[in-house]
């Protein structure tokens, strides 16, 4: 059996970084183990092919904690970030197209193409949504509280949110707690008439979920996905120089600065328990490590029931894990590209407008009857799409005059009733393309390279369970305090001295960092007293094994 460590943090994505990081620099000895040969998780960026770099996952780090970047000094690693002036590109094939902008004069003068009341409206409702998000931020970075076990120290931790909350004022504080669970259609419904204008603001309230926009708590993702969006209340697409997998690159270099040891190619196959005591773990190699505490960022589901064992647990807290919803529905195809493609609309767009996110979804009926389809087992007739060309604010990412595209698509069932994903693979390429072709015309004959993933790719190339690209969906009943499974949401498990770090953790998926940041404070307060600081550990490097 190797050394001991203070803390063993299983998966290199970018939540096991961040809780490294906090827990480095408060004098812990962590080492880090990553299956893969590359660190980033769903967070990560590959040569797909020569001279193209794509994003396997996460295309843009807007939702990513500022406090985070502050205090990690993640610039001084390299980490250097591009934010778009455009929120949105809503295409709708023969029809006029919508720009939504971070300046608000600009949109209202193009939604007035559309709609004259709805122009009108989008100031007010800017500065309503924008307070909303607002308040909603306030809960990422702590631990849930619980009411089942209501403590002093929780109960502090949120004061601040509470008294937010209450500052609102007698108008703005009941209508977020209103508004939270209400389903996105019925919210948008409220403040516009336009189907287009609805369908293109409110398509990230199903991002990720077996849902449509007629279900209870779109809102509540439909803001989750806007977090910091600022005076515009939406947030623009921000992309990361060199691809998502810089984020991982500056939390590694930050981390190992601080004495964290990072090993790839280093898979666990066993978190090792004794009288219901994490001790260590064992690797994929054979190899055994013991350590005081073990972090693990990988789903909830494959750390108690693949790692620790449902035999080491109890009979209700292994029936909520086998319970917890994952249903991935996504599915996302890479492309490189010849040429900046052309985009149809009227007006036609011009290369900023293509910056942000460039959405298909003409209607939130049109939305509703995606997921139809998925809720039958069959992958959308009419898919959602939604569209990234990083190389536009990156041009590292692809040879000189060529382009990286990503193409998101929902709804895609991880679970197909009537055929497997093996014999879908390339089916679902080309119907993307089919959905594509009208409103990008000539698209075809600008692919050189194209990566078709899956749900099951998801799964089997990054680990994201069922192809859940939240570790898990994000209803109502699986956020907060019940987050992974009711009386468990604060990072601690049934487990002594196992704790979770991951996005199946409050308060979700997506690039925050904050899981793994909670995580590392939720364990810090847990050793009742803060380690003493130690003398600077020395420098280690990622190795492979």
């Amino acid at each position: 059996m190797t050394s001991s460590h203070d803390t063993i943090i299983i998966g290199g994505g970018h939540n096991g970084l961040v809780a490294a990081c906090y827990l480095a620099r408060a004098g812990q000895n962590v080492l880090v183990l990553e299956s893969r040969s590359v660190l980033g998780g769903a967070a990560s960026t590959e040569e797909t092919f020569p001279g193209f770099k794509m994003n396997l996952g996460a295309d843009h780090v807007h939702l990513f904690r500022p406090e985070i970047i502050e205090e990690l000094a993640l610039e001084a690693q390299g980490l250097v970030a591009k934010q778009s002036r455009v929120i949105v590109h809503g295409l709708n094939a023969g029809e006029p197209s919508l720009t939504l902008h971070t300046d608000v004069t600009r949109t209202q003068e193009n939604l007035a193409r559309l709609s004259r009341k709805d122009s009108d409206r989008y100031g007010e409702f800017c500065q309503f949504f924008s307070k909303m998000t607002d308040m909603l931020r306030e809960t990422m970075a702590r631990k849930p509280i619980d009411p089942m076990q209501l403590d002093a120290r929780s109960m502090l931790d949120w004061a601040p949110v509470a008294w937010k909350l209450r500052q609102m004022g007698k108008r703005d504080m009941p209508e977020f707690l209103r508004v939270l669970p209400m389903p996105a259609r019925d919210f948008l419904d409220e403040w516009f008439e336009n189907d287009f204008v609805k369908g293109t603001l409110g398509s990230k309230a199903v991002t990720g979920s077996l849902q449509g926009p007629r279900a209870a708590g779109t809102t509540y993702m439909l803001m989750y996905q806007n977090l910091g969006g600022g005076p515009s209340g939406f947030a623009p697409p921000s992309v990361i120089q060199g691809g998502m997998g810089a984020l991982s690159s500056a939390l590694a270099k930050k981390a190992e600065s601080l004495g964290v040891t990072i090993r790839t190619g280093a898979g666990v196959s066993k978190i090792r328990v004794e009288r219901g005591v994490a001790r260590g773990v064992i690797c994929s190699n054979g190899e055994k490590i013991s350590a005081k505490r073990i972090v693990s960022s990988a789903d909830p589901y494959r750390t108690f029931f693949e790692l620790v064992g449902p035999e080491r647990l109890g009979l209700k807290f292994v029936r909520a894990v086998r319970n917890i919803k994952f249903k991935g529905t996504t599915a996302k195809l890479n492309l490189a590209l010849k040429s900046l493609p052309i985009f149809s609309g009227d007006p036609a767009p011009n290369p900023e407008d293509l910056t942000g996110g460039i959405v298909i979804n003409p209607s939130l009926d049109y939305l509703e009857q995606a997921h139809d389809d998925a809720k039958y087992g069959r992958y959308s007739s009419k898919p959602y799409l939604y569209i990234t060309l990083p190389s536009l604010l990156d041009p590292s990412l692809a040879p000189e005059g060529q382009h990286v595209m990503s193409v998101q698509m929902q709804f895609a069932p991880f679970h197909l009733r009537e055929s497997s994903w093996e014999e879908k693979r390339g089916e679902l390429a080309e119907h993307i393309l089919d959905t594509l072709k009208p409103h990008c015309p000539g698209i075809g004959e600008l692919i050189l390279h194209r990566d078709m993933l899956t749900p099951l790719d998801l799964q089997n190339r990054l680990g994201l369970r069922e192809g859940s690209i939240y570790h898990g969906q994000m209803g109502l009943d699986q956020i907060l305090f019940m987050r992974p499974v009711p009386g468990h949401g604060g990072y601690s498990t049934p487990i002594e001295n196992l704790y979770l770090c991951g996005a199946g953790t409050h308060p979700g998926g997506g690039v925050t960092g904050a899981p793994g940041y909670n995580a590392a404070r939720a364990i810090l307060a847990a050793a009742t007293a803060a380690p003493a600081p130690t003398a600077p550990r020395p420098k280690n490097r990622t190795v492979s094994v």
